[in-house]
């Protein structure tokens, strides 16, 4: 499965390919400069365009990075799953 840069919004799937193509050892995203120019994300922090470690990151606190939310919503910074949820039923 390719990843599709191109989509609004990404899902765990294409989250998965990335890591599994994109990082080479711990720390070295190959894909950081394609990330960061699509990386939906307003927040200013040192995870930008790291799309393995953002995930990994936003899960351990019971959220989701900002690509998983529609621009109005990332802007609010609430990455709650149950945020997510609620745009989705």
């Amino acid at each position: 499965m390719k990843h599709d840069f191109e989509r609004k919004y990404v899902n765990a799937e294409s989250l998965k390919v990335v890591c599994e193509l994109g990082v080479k050892d711990l720390g070295e995203c190959q894909n950081l400069q394609i990330n960061l120019k699509k990386c939906p994300c307003t927040y200013n922090c040192n995870l930008k365009g790291k799309c393995c470690e953002c995930l990994r990151s936003h899960r351990e606190h019971d959220e989701l990075p900002a690509c998983y939310f529609p621009p109005e919503v990332e802007k609010t910074y609430d990455r709650s799953i149950r945020k997510f949820v609620s745009l989705h039923k």
